[in-house]
């Protein structure tokens, strides 16, 4: 069976599947791996990591002579943990236009993404342990500014939303398993506020939708971290070091999750205490004399001081952070939110067996296994971006343009696809124009100067050499040591990459990053009724709720 070969072609290939007759854009980025500790910031000792950003825009053409139009918008993040040899990712946020023809794209989309990952014959991250993690929570918009202002545009309501969030998990799951049935799949949700029950009766038109229930791995509703089956993608504390919560929940940049553990660790019960007393360097002996403490002494002893969890993290189990969940503000602020997770291990060897091969990311697990590559996993492949011009197309779609009609969503579709093709050309972006103040009128003093006038006679003098500039090295510069309030020494979070940033060009950008598949496919009244449970035409007619006005008193 031939694998496709990157991430834009099975996406692409998943859409020529849709019914209708349409032709579909699509622009995928994905940025270098970068090193980055944010993913356990309360793990002791932090675990290495290495961060992706993902980008993908998906926009729509009904006919040949018809504009484009920008439907359906992903943005993921791809950690990847050698330590463990595993993975997570993160769907940080799903958004569309609702200008797409019937059915919606963003279903098969998203499923396709997801499987992409999941899969470890396709899975471009060096990981034999994948998991998927997400926050459910309705908006009327997310990636699109202004896009809740189109009429056409009906998002999810809460609870549907958490429904359609499930059923794309079961699907992935169920195309995993039937492919693999030996492979290990775990699934796990949690709806803060509701009990097992009530989740299960609230998203029941979610388990009604599978065909055949037996082949999907069933569902556990409660956090996934007491299982030892699939290992967790943090490694254990090391020797003398307690376990903690930090171990086990990871931190995503917008996750309420990540809020909570904060207060946790960095939220006391009130007490002021004084500073630590400064230790004295001599220790008195039983004959009166003294002895200067050794700096290894002293290090042991800062170690195990070390070795404490901050804050209340030793004390909350992963089941009572879960249950403390439910009583956030933003989890009862009135709106039903949802945790899912999918937890994928392809290996075959029990549970804590460590294993030493680090490959780089476009390989898959299962070769890497194999192949024991010593490739650094920070070397950039090809296709991928550099992290700022992730950054800057993110910008862009997010400040620079609107989606509130379609003639404005015309233009904000041909401005970030053109942004994207102009900056993997090397085209620099316009320079603004300088602002010159204007030279006041009368007579001209020592203030005042012609803008004609040519300021190299007013350059400070560079220093004679007898050998050329470009031969000079910077004499080396080393900066203070960090010190935190205690005196002790701060190594920095993240070292130097060692591998400069990818240079793209228009063959990164028509080999991996721009793709387009025209689909011409019958439609029948199944996928009608298929359309109708996908996405923005899914919530039927908009319903208008009118308010009953008070009746004023009249006054005596």
């Amino acid at each position: 069976m031939s694998i496709v070969a990157n991430l834009r072609d099975t996406l692409l290939s998943s859409l020529a599947q849709l019914p209708g007759t349409r032709e579909f854009h699509l622009h995928v980025l994905v940025t270098a791996p970068r090193k980055n500790s944010s993913i356990f910031p309360f793990a002791l000792p932090r675990p290495r990591a290495y961060l992706q950003d993902i980008l993908v825009l998906l926009s729509e053409q009904p006919t040949p002579d018809a504009p484009r139009v920008l439907v359906t918008a992903i943005e993921v993040s791809v950690y990847n943990i050698p330590a463990t040899n595993s993975a997570i990712l993160y769907v940080s946020k799903v958004d569309s236009t609702g200008q797409a023809s019937a059915p919606s794209p963003t279903y098969t989309l998203v499923k396709a993404f997801l499987k992409f990952y999941a899969d470890p014959d396709t899975r471009p991250v060096a990981a034999e342990q994948l998991w998927i993690h997400l926050f459910a929570r309705a908006q009327a918009q997310y990636l699109f500014p202004n896009s809740a202002e189109y009429a056409g545009k009906r998002p999810l309501s809460d609870i549907k939303l958490c429904a359609w969030w499930k059923r794309v998990f079961s699907d992935v799951a169920r195309e995993l398993a039937s492919k693999e049935p030996s492979r290990q799949l775990r699934l796990a949700y949690v709806l803060p506020g509701y009990s097992e029950f009530e989740a299960t009766y609230a998203l029941k038109n979610a388990s009604s939708s599978s065909s055949s229930s037996s082949a999907v791995p069933s569902w556990t509703y409660g956090h996934p971290y007491s299982r030892t089956d699939i290992p967790l993608p943090c490694p254990p504390p090391g020797e003398g070091k307690q376990h903690n919560l930090g171990h086990y929940i990871p931190s995503f940049d917008d996750d309420p999750k990540s809020r909570f553990m904060d207060e946790i660790a960095y939220t006391t019960n009130g007490d002021i205490k004084s500073p630590k007393r400064k230790r004295s360097r001599t220790t008195a002996r039983d004959d009166g004399s003294h002895s200067r403490s050794t700096d290894a002494e002293e290090k042991e002893k800062d170690d195990k001081d070390d070795a404490h969890p901050i804050g209340e993290l030793a004390k909350v189990s992963p089941g009572e952070f879960w249950e403390r969940m439910s009583f956030r503000q933003e989890c009862v602020a009135g709106a039903v939110t949802g945790f899912f997770t999918l937890a994928i291990s392809s290996t075959t060897s029990p549970p804590g067996t460590a294993t030493s091969s680090i490959a780089t990311p476009t390989q898959s697990a299962s070769t890497s296994a194999s192949t024991g590559s010593a490739i650094s996993p920070l070397a950039p492949q090809p296709g991928q971006v550099s992290s700022q011009l992730e950054k800057r197309i993110v910008t862009t779609l997010t400040t620079n343009v609107e989606f509130s009609t379609i003639e404005r969503a015309v233009r904000g579709t041909e401005i970030l696809e053109g942004a994207i093709r102009g900056l993997c050309e090397g085209i620099a972006p316009v320079p603004l124009p300088t602002s010159k103040k204007p030279v006041p009128k009368g007579p001209r003093t020592s203030l005042t100067r012609k803008p004609q006038e040519d300021d190299s006679d007013r350059r400070t003098p560079e220093r004679e050499t007898s050998a050329p500039s470009s031969t000079l090295l910077v004499p080396p510069n080393t900066p203070p040591p960090r010190l935190n309030a205690n005196g002790k020494r701060l190594l920095p979070d993240v070292s130097p990459n060692p591998f400069p940033e990818p240079v793209t060009s228009l063959e990164t950008y028509h080999l991996h990053i721009y793709g387009s598949v025209c689909v011409s496919n019958a439609m029948t009244p199944k996928d009608n009724s298929y359309a109708a449970k996908q996405g923005e035409a899914g919530d039927g007619p908009q319903v208008t709720v009118l308010t009953a006005r008070k009746k004023k008193k009249r006054a005596d």
